[in-house]
């Protein structure tokens, strides 16, 4: 990538961007919102988890992305009986009698983690060490993993019985939490006109691995005024029950805040936003477009807020609210 300045690269991420945004469209109805947070994640470097009942396309989607990225894709079904060799890999004897290692599923540009909650600790705790340090141990020996490298791991919400909820500390590795929703009617008829006719659409290949890790590389390049700095920590330092800067509705009805990391995925979300919407630097609007995906997760609610009917959302607005006048 031969751009001659920053602002130059910047404008090309936009442009392509917006391509893949259109290619994924090709296939994907209705689920505009989904596509582009996905796609943010992507060029921040970071993970997602998707929320939502099945058939809603995840699957789809998943796939899509990675044909219009040019990427390697896997799907792994996680399962009450899944090991962690099931997704690492595992050493195995040859005849020449010497050790081996079968790479798992998990060496792939993008890996669909299908219903992560199905499957035990270990093997959640073992898909959850390769996405912090992109790199898996077996029998002693370290493996990178290829780069770029994204999870996108799926929870029904709706089954829950012989399932392992993650515990908050290990959703907050997750940059996005992205709640999937049925589509609208009209979108529904088009999905159903589309699945059930004989055409085939085909999604072009817009950009290369080497092309998203220079966009990912340029992300944290973007500068970022200290204003929309301080704006973001304080947004998550308000989440924190009986701290200085907690707010009433936290206090009343949080047990636990989001941490540095949010303030972190905040900028760097913040920071994508800005660029894919044609600015070079963020404001505190790119925080704020990014901010219910980021910290949904990452705020446990207590038991008076589940009694009366106060989600995590509208915690998230209040915190927004508050900060109108905020310098």
């Amino acid at each position: 990538m031969n751009y001659k300045s920053d602002v130059e690269a910047v404008d090309a991420l936009k442009a392509s961007f917006e391509k893949l945004l259109s290619e994924v469209q090709k296939v994907i109805i209705g689920q505009d919102e989904i596509v582009k947070n996905t796609l943010l994640s992507i060029f921040s470097g970071g993970h997602c988890m998707l929320v939502g009942v099945p058939g809603l396309a995840k699957t789809l989607l998943v796939n899509t992305i990675a044909g219009a990225l040019g990427l390697n894709y896997k799907r792994i079904q996680f399962t009450p009986d899944l090991m962690p060799s099931d997704i690492i890999g595992a050493e195995i004897l040859t005849e020449s009698r010497n050790f081996k290692f079968v790479k798992g599923p998990l060496f792939a540009n993008i890996v669909l983690a299908d219903e992560i909650n199905r499957t035990p600790p270990k093997t959640q705790s073992a898909l959850l060490e390769a996405m912090q340090e992109k790199s898996v141990t077996a029998a002693g020996n370290t493996y990178k993993l290829q780069e770029p490298f994204f999870v996108l791991a799926t929870q029904n919400p709706i089954e829950q019985e012989g399932t392992y909820p993650l515990p908050e500390a290990q959703l907050d590795r997750f940059m996005f939490n992205i709640l999937l929703d049925y589509p609208k009617l009209h979108d529904e008829i088009a999905i159903v006109s589309e699945t059930t006719s004989d055409a085939v659409k085909t999604v072009e290949k817009v950009m290369s691995a080497e092309e998203i890790l220079y966009f990912q590389h340029l992300v944290r390049r973007i500068p970022v005024n200290e204003h929309v700095l301080k704006y973001a920590v304080y947004l998550a330092a308000k989440s924190r029950p009986k701290t200085e800067h907690a707010l009433a509705i936290t206090n009343q009805y949080v047990n636990w805040g989001a941490g540095p990391r949010a303030s972190q995925f905040l900028i760097l979300g913040a920071k994508v936003h800005a660029a894919v919407s044609g600015k070079y630097s963020p404001d505190v609007e790119d925080v704020n477009a990014v901010a219910f995906p980021i910290l949904r997760h990452r705020i446990v609610r207590n038991y008076k807020a589940e009694a009366e009917g106060v989600t995590v959302d509208n915690i998230v607005q209040k915190l927004i609210d508050s900060q109108k006048d905020f310098n």
